[in-house]
């Protein structure tokens, strides 16, 4: 029997534990997988690109447990009613393949990309830092708010986003939370003070909400929503200020923000920094750039730490995913065992 996490028991998992709470132990486990980052397979993850969105595909595996992530992106859905990701993941026995935990990933996708944020600030964003400016305010946004106070403890808010009711959805969900927010009329007034810069938002284009007047010395830079080809967010001219951190190079060159730079353009793989392999800020006036896109071995780590988080409770149930006969290598015993006899 395979375990099954589905979308409302997730979210009584989180109602449980506490968003905050989930993300700093999923930061854990991702600093835990990211350690042992050489023992995994590595593609670039499958894609299916459409005028609609794009449909991926995302595995790895660690020779002990496979997993793979079914995921969307169409940013145009939330106008027709519907959410602009879905997705679901599996860990599977290498030794057998036999899947042992089926689970949601939409709400685990939107924990694990705060995450992966906000573990890459712990160790690439200065220590000092407590103001983060937010360029876009949709529900990634939210979770990054969460993600980084968990991580430095940053309260202080600036706000930047073309949608008036997509800021007032934030700041009526996290400023109950304690945090601070200041709405900003651009985005050159929302990073201006600022420590980190995130930024996270859903339009499919090459966009420059951020450019490199606005980058100031010591600032971290947490690029998050550019994870498609023709998708950015930074003006090029932002990622020649500062030192360039990725997960996963093959891939972040199709899809990040790097994907508008010569394909030699330096990067450094930040599974290296964890190591001790690679440098990561070495002063405080260093300018670090983290071109998110999301890698199979984080949401690896992500079903990890939802199937501990939830083993042995009711969030949990069972589903028969393999068959299982008398003689489970006679397929045919099972199908007229089953099915009506003609």
């Amino acid at each position: 029997m395979t375990q099954f996490l589905d979308v409302a028991h997730t979210a009584q998992w989180i109602h449980r534990d506490g968003a905050e709470r989930i993300l700093a132990r999923m930061t854990d486990y991702l600093e835990e997988d990211f350690l042992r980052w050489e023992q995994f397979d590595k593609i670039p993850r499958v894609a299916s690109h459409t005028p609609f969105g794009v449909i991926e595909l995302m595995p790895t595996s660690d020779q002990e447990l496979y997993s793979f992530k079914y995921v969307n992106g169409h940013p145009s859905n939330p106008a027709r009613g519907f959410q602009t990701v879905t997705a679901f993941g599996v860990l599977a026995d290498v030794d057998n393949g036999y899947p042992v935990f089926l689970s949601e990933m939409t709400l685990i996708t939107a924990l694990r990309t705060a995450a992966t944020s906000a573990l890459t600030a712990r160790v690439l964003a200065r220590s000092d830092s407590t103001t983060m400016a937010l360029v876009g305010a949709g529900s990634q946004a939210e979770f990054q708010a969460l993600a980084f106070r968990a991580a430095l403890g940053i309260e202080d808010l600036r706000v930047r986003d073309t949608d008036p009711a997509a800021v007032a959805k934030l700041r009526r969900n996290l400023e109950p939370l304690g945090f601070r927010i200041t709405e900003a009329a651009s985005s050159a007034e929302a990073v201006d003070g600022a420590d980190i810069i995130t930024t996270c938002i859903a339009d499919k284009a090459h966009n420059a909400v951020v450019t490199r007047d606005m980058i100031a010395p010591g600032v971290h830079v947490n690029a998050v929503g550019g994870d498609c080809p023709g998708k950015t967010e930074l003006d090029p001219g932002v990622l020649e200020v500062g030192k360039v951190f990725v997960e996963f190079p093959p891939q972040t060159r199709i899809e990040g923000e790097i994907q508008q730079m010569a394909s030699d353009f330096p990067v450094t793989e930040f599974w290296k920094v964890l190591a001790g392999t690679e440098a990561g800020r070495t002063s405080g006036d260093d300018v670090t750039i983290f071109d998110s896109v999301g890698f199979a071995i984080a949401d690896f780590a992500a079903l990890r730490c939802a199937r501990d988080a939830t083993a042995g409770s009711d969030l949990q149930s069972t589903i028969d995913l393999v068959a299982d006969p008398e003689d489970p290598k006679d397929l045919f015993s099972l199908i007229t065992t089953l099915s009506p006899v003609r």
